[in-house]
């Protein structure tokens, strides 16, 4: 089992800025690849961001390239998402995901954190 904790969100505004942190515990953390979803009211899960084991090879929502950055220390078993510029279609409840299969489908990874609300305001 793979434990992971998301913190960080909160109320920004417009062109602001937020940086979220999910933390992971269970099993040895660089066995997984870290991907970063979203679910806005309504809506389905959507991809954001991935990266692999070792931080080498990362990928980005279209909505979200140039804006936001994917990070992680494995020394310190966390994975980041950096949101920069954000905009009021940006809010939604942020959710980290590991698994040992690289992809962007939220079916494909087993391990979920209980989710962090980011709120863009106009």
């Amino acid at each position: 089992q793979v434990q992971l904790v998301e913190s960080g969100g909160g109320l920004v505004q417009a062109g602001g800025s937020l940086s979220l942190s999910c933390a992971a515990s269970g099993r040895t953390f660089s066995d997984y690849n870290m991907g970063w979803f979203r679910q806005a009211p309504g809506k389905e899960r959507d991809f954001v961001a991935v990266i692999d084991r070792f931080g080498g090879s990362v990928n980005y929502a279209d909505s979200v390239k140039g804006r936001f950055t994917i990070s992680r220390d494995n020394a310190k078993n966390t994975v980041y998402l950096q949101m920069n510029s954000l905009k009021p279609e940006d809010t939604a409840v942020y959710y980290c995901a590991a698994d040992r299969i690289w992809g962007f489908r939220p079916s494909l990874y087993d391990y979920w954190g209980q989710g962090t609300q980011v709120t863009v305001s106009s």
